[in-house]
């Protein structure tokens, strides 16, 4: 439905009937929203006699005055009632044809410490900027449409509202052109997503030089006197997510690219003195977009999603953001059973098909290095591999596999071209790299797809997607130059991975694109550590289960054993002969399945003798029976330092076990410790029933920090679960 002409009280729609918003009710959510589940729904409302325009969720309400121009007077956390708006700021800047425009706005603040309600009356519009016109109120539509093959923690697609905002120019070289403010509000979550989508119906082709898509003035985190922005304490309590992410760092804040904290100088009255307080947020993309936007086309910019916090800690910050993930990627749930194979012979292929189908393992990934290329689109190439994957179906077994995009030299024709030096030399992330809009690129992407559909194949393991090269050449049929060269590549390798996703494949890769359709990225390690012996592996592999899984999910991220020999490295440093080395092959396979992350079991096969088959379907079978609360939420109890006892605690209220702990004992000897779990986020009020493995349970009451206190005995070398179930 479409609103324009504002009236008070009542809003005309487009069609005959009169349709007004209802008046919003100031309702905040009680209870904890990491606990229950939220009963109220995201809602788009009218207030203070139809001037303004109110979207809430009962976690957290924005709030737009919409005269004489539409502008965001209002943003807070209803949990905390803290604000994040303390000065008006446009909804957007836009830069067309090499000129820049304010999107909305108000004007006519002159303290910008604050912002006073009765202020807001007084001020006025600027007619150089972009008008409101009207809205649109709209259900959710998927960012990404998945139809998942494996195994799915949350299998729905988020539910909530859209709400997007319509503006237009009264200038004469911008008629026709549109641009429209999109807010999407998520059912259950404190969250917002916004983005900006412009049409040109101008008749002429339109330079898109560059979309700041958000502009947030909020108060700052902290006063300093003196000091630079990149000193100074950005703002903590709320979170900022968007999807131009990438740089293999593995980890959302060293990957993104377009969140930018400036400073406001227009805040006169901050204490800094040289008014260089990190506190205004823009979005947008830092190389531009620099496209060609031909008549009847739209351009969508990048979404930011705001998640606002409603503490310091570092724990239930992390659950927050894990909450965030499983609501609105929830692809990034699916998490099934997989082993990295290091061959393409059919024979070993089928082999280890039947090992997975007699273990419980549910995927193969033919690995680097198996002499799988997809890039190969014979007839031949494709028959070989569509015979393997209509096999390993016929087990019920998914077929995947590796292919290598950036990290590599292609051709002088093909590579990125340095704008230094107009040479495709080393000035791309990884060295050398193939320009993904050169010919070659484009027939790369194509071939992929090609290889993917015909064969049947269920997964795709993409090593070195697209970076973030910026590319020189003006003879690639991708890009016209430099200036469109970062947003074309990265808007091609979002479109491969949304095409995927919509024929169910499942997508590794070590880059951030979880916003658009990546399932899994590795936890964060260094490849030579796994040349390091047997005994140093497990411990640093809980460490980087530790440390990897403050905001990733336990679906997110995965591990690596190299049963084989991998980076250098002797004997000590592998598993093979599996049966020679069974306690350490169960102990890591435990550590990773205990904490719910998948681990690249990178060789030949599953195993060797019957003793080993049997080990491994144990832990399978085990893995299976726990598998949703493993998938849960982890709680963070004791990082492993070699010293004395380490652990993590899953949490899941809405299941009957409200939680799984895993035990680790590094040392030699047999230890006996008194420890606290925190219980908290378990859901459990008064006592908790907890039982050592499989053994007897015995309740426990919760102390006033939700705790528990008992005695746990591990033996030498060793590790044990506990499961809390309620009383």
């Amino acid at each position: 439905m479409f609103f324009k002409n504002w009236l008070p009280v009542c809003l005309l729609a487009t069609s005959s009937l009169a349709q007004p918003l209802p008046a919003y009710q100031p309702t905040a959510v009680k209870g904890d929203w990491l606990l229950a589940p939220v009963v109220q729904k995201a809602g788009v409302f009218q207030a203070n006699q139809g001037r303004e325009l109110v979207l809430a969720n009962g976690l957290i309400l924005r709030r737009f005055r919409v005269q004489p121009n539409l502008a965001t007077i209002d943003y807070r956390n209803l949990t905390t009632n803290e604000q994040f708006i303390r000065s008006v700021k446009p909804e957007a800047l836009v830069v067309l044809d090499g000129q820049k425009y304010r999107v909305g706005g108000l004007e006519g603040q002159t303290e910008h410490a604050y912002l006073k309600e009765e202020w807001v009356d007084g001020f006025t519009a600027n007619p150089a900027d972009f008008q409101y016109q009207g809205f649109r109120v709209s259900a959710l539509k998927p960012a990404v449409t998945w139809q998942p093959r494996t195994w799915t923690m949350n299998p729905k697609q988020p539910a909530g509202q859209e709400l997007s905002l319509t503006f237009v120019s009264k200038q004469p070289a911008l008629q026709g052109v549109e641009v429209v403010v999109h807010y999407a509000q998520y059912d259950g979550i404190p969250t917002l997503c916004k983005w900006v989508t412009i049409a040109n119906k101008t008749g002429r082709t339109l330079r898109i030089n560059q979309v700041v898509s958000e502009v947030l003035a909020t108060p700052e985190e902290e006063s300093a006197v003196v000091g630079k922005p990149d000193q100074m304490k950005k703002p903590q309590r709320i979170y900022v997510e968007n999807n131009f992410a990438f740089n293999n760092a593995m980890r959302y804040e060293l990957s993104d690219q377009a969140s930018h904290w400036k400073t406001d100088s227009l805040y006169t009255s901050q204490v800094n003195y040289n008014f260089e307080t990190p506190c205004l947020l823009e979005v947008y993309p830092t190389a531009g977009v620099g496209i060609d936007l031909e008549p009847n086309q739209t351009y969508t910019s990048i979404r930011s999603y705001e998640l606002l916090l409603d503490s310091y800690d570092r724990e239930r910050n992390g659950l927050a953001r894990r909450k965030f993930y499983r609501t609105i990627a929830p692809w990034t749930t699916q998490n099934p059973i997989f082993m990295h194979l290091v061959s393409t012979d059919p024979a070993v292929v089928r082999n280890v098909i039947d090992q997975c189908a007699e273990t419980g393992y549910e995927m193969v990934i033919l690995s680097f290095g198996s002499g799988l290329n997809m890039e190969d689109v014979s007839p031949e190439n494709i028959r070989k591999f569509k015979e393997l994957a209509d096999y390993a179906h016929s087990k019920k077994i998914l077929l995947g596999g590796y292919s290598l995009f950036s990290s590599r030299r292609i051709d002088d024709e093909t590579d990125v071209i340095d704008p230094k030096t107009g040479l495709p030399d080393k000035g791309a992330f990884f060295g050398h790299a193939p320009c993904l809009a050169s010919a070659w690129g484009l027939a790369y992407q194509d071939k992929l797809k090609k290889f993917i559909t015909e064969t049947g194949f269920d997964l795709l393991e993409h090593d070195g997607p697209y970076p973030g090269d910026v590319c020189a050449s003006v003879k690639h049929p991708g890009h016209k130059g430099l200036h469109d060269s970062q947003w074309v590549q990265m808007e091609m390798q979002k479109g491969l991975y949304r095409f995927l996703n919509e024929k169910g494949v499942y997508i590794n890769a070590p880059d951030w694109y979880f916003l658009d359709g990546t399932h899994k990225i590795a936890l964060g390690y260094r490849e030579v550590n796994f040349s390091l012996s047997r005994d140093q592996q497990k411990l640093l592999n809980r460490q980087n289960i530790y440390d990897g899984t403050w905001e990733k999910t336990p679906s997110m991220g995965w591990g690596f054993v190299p049963l084989t020999k991998y980076q250098g490295g002797g004997p000590e440093a592998v598993l093979e002969p599996l049966s020679e080395h069974l306690g350490d092959y169960e102990q890591l396979m435990m550590q990773y399945y205990g904490a719910g992350i998948q681990a690249c079991y990178r060789g030949p096969r599953l195993y060797d003798t019957e003793a080993t088959q049997q080990t491994v379907r144990r832990v399978i079978d085990w893995y299976k029976r726990y598998r949703l609360i493993l998938n849960s939420d982890l709680i963070h109890l004791r990082r492993p330092d070699g010293r004395d006892w380490d652990g993590m605690l899953h949490v899941n209220p809405a299941l009957p076990e409200k939680g799984l702990a895993m035990l680790y004992n590094p040392l030699k000897t047999s230890i006996r410790r008194t420890i606290k779990l925190p219980l908290y986020y378990t859901g459990l009020q008064e006592t908790a029933s907890i039982r050592v493995g499989e053994g007897k349970p015995q309740k426990y009451p919760l102390n006033r920090n939700y705790e528990v206190e008992l005695t746990v005995e591990l033996g030498p070398e060793s590790y044990q679960w506990l499961v809390i179930e309620g009383p």
